[in-house]
C-alpha cells in the first residue's frame, strides 16, 4: 500500500505533462466516486469479495450436535469498489474518430483486497457508422441492459458480471440496427475446471470466446439478441497410476440471450433472459462434468450443465429513486450422463430465486441507498443419468445493505 500513493502521483504528473504538452490534440476527462458500503446477511453466502459481492445462500452444514454452521449472521463495510477513471479524445486516424478510457479501482483480485484493480482500459476507432475497439470492457453478455441496483454484484447471478480482454466490431445504421462482433479472451473473471476457477482453459484452447450481437436502439427503447459460443481445454495432461500422458480434451459449449430496456419518462423498465452453457465466468452457476475417460491415458471427455435465468427491474425516478428486482434461475440438467468429476458453482443447486426492494436518494454529486435483499437456494442430489437436481430443499438468506457515494 506504500506504493499507492507514489502511483497515484507518477500518474497525476504523467497526465498532467502530456495535456500541457499535446493540449490541441488531446482532451482528458477525470471522473470517478468515493462508495462506502455497509452489509448485513442473515447466513453465510457463496460469495466474492469477503462478503461485499454475495451469490446464494450456503447450504446447511450440520455439526455433531444438529447445529448450521453456515446459520451465522455475518457484516461489514468496505471502500474498496471506490474508483477512478480517465476518459480521453486523441487525434483522428485518417476519418476516424479516436477515444480511450483507463479505468480502476480498489478491489484488488483473489484474496488480495484494497489493491488497484484494471476495470476499463480500451482504445477506440470510431467512423461513424462501425467502430473498433481493443482493450479491456465490459462482457457483451452484460451488454449495454443491466439491473439498477445498490449492490455491487448488479444481479448476478441472475446477470451476467465480468470484464474480459476484447477485440469488439460494431456496425450501427441510421434506423438504429446495430450489429457486433466479439472476440474475447479471459484474465480476472475465469471459468471453473479441474484447478478451480482459471483463464488458462480457454488459454489453452487457443480459441478466442466468440459473440454475435443484434440490437435495436431507439430514444427510449433497446433490445436485441446474441449468442456467445466458449472452447475451453480443460486439462493438459494426465496421471494415471505412476504414468503421465499428454491428452488432448476439448469441451465447447453455446450459450444465447436476449434483453430489453424501455425509459419512459422517469421510468426505467429492463429484463434479459440468458439460456446458459458454462459461462461460470460470467459470475453465473453452472460447469461441466465427465462423461467418458479412457482408461489407459485418463482422456476424459465432458458435457456442460445448462440452466435459464430471468431477470426482471423496475425504477422510477430522478432525485427519490424506488425500484424492485427479481431474478430466477433453473439448472436444465446436461445433454450426456455424467461418469465422472464434477467441475463448476452451484451444480448441486436446482434452482434460484433473488428479490430486492431499493430506494436511493440523489443530488448533485451524491447518491444514498438502502436495499433490502431475499434469495432462496433449492438444493437437492445429482441425478447423473440427466445433470438434474433431485430431492430438494430450500435456504434462504436475508440482506440488508446501505451505501453512501461521492461522485465526481
Amino acid at each position: 500500500m506504500k506504493r499507492l500513493p507514489i502511483f497515484l502521483s507518477a500518474l497525476i504528473c504523467v497526465l498532467g505533462s502530456w495535456t500541457q504538452g499535446s493540449a490541441k490534440d488531446f482532451a482528458l476527462k477525470f471522473y470517478g466516486q468515493i462508495r462506502a458500503d455497509l452489509f448485513y446477511n442473515s447466513r453465510a453466502n457463496e460469495e466474492m469479495v469477503d462478503g461485499l459481492f454475495y451469490l446464494y445462500p450456503k447450504d446447511y452444514n450440520y455439526d455433531a450436535n444438529g447445529n448450521d454452521l453456515n446459520a451465522t449472521p455475518q457484516g461489514s463495510m468496505y471502500v474498496i469498489y471506490t474508483r477512478v477513471g480517465t476518459d480521453i479524445k486523441g487525434p483522428n486516424v485518417g476519418s476516424a474518430k479516436t477515444t480511450a478510457k483507463i479505468e480502476v479501482d480498489f478491489r484488488g483480485s483473489g484474496s488480495s483486497y484494497a489493491m488497484l484493480r484494471i476495470r476499463h482500459v480500451y482504445v477506440n476507432l470510431d467512423w461513424g457508422h462501425s467502430s473498433l475497439l481493443i482493450g479491456q470492457a465490459w462482457h457483451p453478455l452484460f451488454g449495454e441492459v443491466s439491473p439498477t441496483m445498490i449492490n455491487p454484484d448488479t444481479g448476478a447471478p441472475f446477470q451476467p458480471l465480468c470484464r474480459a480482454p476484447q477485440i469488439r466490431y460494431r456496425y450501427i445504421n441510421d434506423s438504429g440496427l446495430q450489429l457486433s462482433a466479439y472476440a474475447l479472451w479471459q484474465q480476472q473473471f475465469g471459468t471453473a475446471g479441474p484447478e478451480g476457477k482459471s483463464y488458462t482453459y480457454l488459454k489453452n484452447g487457443c480459441v478466442p470466446e466468440l459473440f454475435l450481437g443484434a440490437d435495436y436502439k431507439s430514444s427510449n427503447l433497446i433490445f436485441g439478441v446474441g449468442a456467445e459460443l466458449l472452447s475451453i481445454k480443460p486439462r493438459l495432461k494426465t496421471t494415471v497410476g505412476d504414468k503421465t500422458y499428454k491428452v488432448n480434451e476439448r469441451l465447447t459449449s453455446l450459450s444465447a440471450e436476449a434483453h430489453v430496456k424501455y425509459t419512459p419518462n422517469n421510468w426505467s423498465l429492463a429484463a434479459k433472459t440468458v439460456l446458459a452453457s458454462n459461462i461460470t465466468h460470467a459470475s453465473m452457476l453452472g460447469g461441466f462434468g465427465v462423461t467418458d475417460t479412457d482408461p489407459k491415458t485418463g482422456e476424459c471427455e465432458y458435457t456442460p450443465f445448462r440452466s435459464s435465468t430471468t431477470w426482471i427491474n423496475c425504477v422510477y425516478g430522478k432525485k427519490w429513486q424506488p425500484g424492485i428486482f427479481f431474478g430466477y434461475m433453473k439448472n436444465l440438467g446436461t445433454g450426456k450422463p455424467i461418469t465422472g468429476d464434477v467441475y463448476g458453482v452451484g451444480t448441486n443447486v436446482d434452482q434460484l430465486f433473488g428479490a430486492n426492494v431499493q430506494l436511493c436518494y440523489n443530488i448533485p454529486h451524491w447518491k444514498f441507498g438502502v436495499e433490502l435483499s431475499t434469495s432462496t437456494a433449492w438444493y437437492g442430489t445429482l441425478d447423473r443419468s440427466n445433470g438434474k437436481i433431485n430431492d430438494t430443499h430450500s435456504v434462504t438468506n436475508l440482506r440488508a445493505m446501505t451505501s453512501v457515494f461521492y461522485i465526481f
